[in-house]
């Protein structure tokens, strides 16, 4: 363990809401919800004005706009946080080499390893936060600790905007009195354990003996749990890391029925898994499905091969097995394939050499049970019964009624409310959660790194999933706007009013806020689309709120 606060950790404040607040004036301190527009879109990241209403982030994006009526609801745009992201992770990179991004508005830095003297961890942790403000007009929080679990923690205490500094010293003041939802890894699963044993701190979570923790979570999340309530995380900050999973979900306008229409999807989200499989190795171990219901229940099954494999057809009937095994008998809501223990290395078995194995070829089909750690195995061919079905830690989406229908809400049609305070429709088709945005190309300044991060973050891929039978197309930009790829949000330009953002379009009517990061809030200005014809343009990118000279990376590091 260090024996100093080095390791930082920066957390973006509401970053997809922040950089669209950022780049359209006109929506400054008032509520943003950026996600999936169609009926059953999701949020992807709601302001703190949103947040004040009970809106937040994972929850259905009718329940949302109900929650925050008055809310603009957009749909993200991949390159304009790809071009923030960039910024962000540069004002790290200029204060030391040791930089590792967890997702496009997330990242550690080892201040233990950057050239010459830092300064105190308060003082470095807010020239940081005014660097970035300088350059993106955006707002981060900061935490600092001497190890990742501390600095994440301590980054999250005082959001938005916060800098909190836990020296080694200190950590028991600080984390012992937390609820115990703040330690990594404690999701709504977990939570309800640990509470069955009258865990509910930091401190709480302290008390308990190791081999309560671990026959009660399964030895790995035990032993975890048991050493981050000390404190303890000897973790480095890695500059680089392999891929562990790659996959992809959908959400579907409409409830699916039937197994053949399910095992039918199965393969469309197949393609787009891999796709992604294609970009992190070409091959796997491990295939998970993951079936949410019409009442929100989710259940997630997997095949594990003896060795790692790149053969499409194997790995497609690997996730029409798991999917089965899942028992699908209710409507099904959402269906997920993910790709596990990847490698750029596959066996290749060839069915002309089965005799010379003595038993068969086969894959184990199981689920994990994420509080027990219990792993329930039958052969390939058939599914597991009596499998017991728990959900995992990532927070699914609520529902809002009986059966999910409650999320039914207002139709999803695409809404801002224009400055006079009347709210506009699009009377357009809806659109499902999950067309792909027509901006979805990242700039081409963006590194692979950070365009890497746009392509996988899981929040930015919930709200581009495309309905089955939906293709996921191509761009848009450079294209003229009309009501077919017109989304809220998007950036358009017109040959003398300049640039703008679309409200919605009815029609061959377009209503646009001709505004930029950098000019005054915009009205609704409505025009014909046949007479001043509109383009779809890429993010004009990060302009920073001042024009004057920018302090360069020593005034990050303290030198002068």
């Amino acid at each position: 363990m260090r024996d100093a606060a080095t390791v930082l950790h920066l957390d973006a404040d509401a970053f997809f809401a922040a950089v669209e607040q950022r780049d359209k004036p006109s929506l400054r301190g008032k509520p943003v919800l950026v996600g999936g527009i169609g009926g059953r879109g999701v949020v992807s990241t709601a302001s703190y004005e949103a947040r004040r209403h009970g809106a937040r982030s994972a929850m259905p994006m009718s329940r949302a706009r109900r929650l925050s009526p008055g809310a603009a609801v957009l749909t993200p745009r991949f390159a304009a946080y790809a071009a923030y992201s960039q910024v962000i992770m540069g004002v790290l990179r200029d204060l030391t080499p040791a930089v590792e991004p967890l997702s496009i508005d997330e990242a550690f830095a080892d201040l233990a390893l950057a050239p010459g003297d830092v300064g105190d961890p308060e003082d470095v942790a807010a020239r940081v936060q005014a660097r970035v403000t300088e350059l993106t007009g955006l707002t981060v929080s900061v935490g600092v600790g001497r190890s990742k679990l501390v600095a994440k923690i301590a980054s999250d205490l005082r959001k938005p905007g916060g800098v909190v500094v836990v020296r080694p010293e200190d950590e028991d003041h600080v984390l012992l009195p937390l609820d115990v939802r703040t330690v990594p890894g404690v999701g709504p699963a977990t939570q309800g354990a640990l509470e069955r044993l009258g865990v509910r701190t930091v401190a709480d979570l302290r008390r308990q003996p190791l081999d309560t923790l671990t026959m009660t979570l399964g030895e790995a999340h035990g032993t975890g749990l048991y050493l981050m309530s000390r404190g303890l995380d000897d973790r480095p900050v890695v500059t680089t890391s392999e891929r562990k999973s790659a996959g992809a979900e959908r959400t579907f306008a409409v409830d699916l029925r039937g197994k053949d229409l399910v095992l039918s999807a199965v393969d469309d989200v197949v393609d787009e898994a891999l796709q992604r499989l294609e970009r992190h190795g070409g091959a796997a171990r491990t295939v998970v499905a993951k079936v949410r219901y019409a009442d929100f229940s989710t259940v997630t099954r997997s095949v594990t091969f003896p060795h790692p494999t790149a053969s499409e057809s194997e790995l497609r009937d690997a996730a029409r097995r798991a999917v089965l095994a899942a028992g699908v008998v209710e409507p099904v809501r959402l269906l997920g394939v993910a790709f596990h223990a990847l490698s750029s290395h596959a066996q290749l078995a060839l069915d002309l050499d089965a005799h010379l194995f003595d038993a068969p070829r086969r894959a184990v089909v199981g689920e994990h049970d994420h509080v027990g750690g219990r792993l329930a195995v039958a052969d390939a061919d058939r599914p597991t019964d009596g499998a017991d079905v728990t959900g995992n830690d990532t927070p699914d989406e609520e529902p809002t009624g009986p059966r999910g229908e409650g999320d039914a809400g207002p139709r999803g049609d695409d809404a801002v409310r224009d400055d006079d305070g009347v709210q506009e429709h699009d009377a357009g088709p809806t659109l499902p959660d999950g067309s792909t945005a027509p901006d979805g190309s990242t700039a081409p300044d963006v590194d692979d790194v950070v365009a890497g991060l746009v392509a996988d973050d899981a929040r930015l891929v919930g709200a581009e999933k495309a309905v089955v039978g939906r293709p996921l197309g191509g761009s848009a930009v450079g294209r003229l706007l009309e009501e077919s790829n017109a989304r809220p949000g998007l950036d358009v330009e017109h040959a003398t009013l300049g640039r703008g953002w679309v409200v919605h379009v009815r029609g061959r009517e377009a209503t646009v806020r001709f505004e930029t990061a950098l000019t005054p809030p915009a009205r609704s200005r409505v025009l014909d689309l046949d007479a001043d014809p509109l383009v779809l343009v890429e993010p004009v990118g990060v302009t920073p709120p001042s024009a004057g000279p920018s302090a360069g990376p020593s005034a990050l590091r303290g030198d002068g």
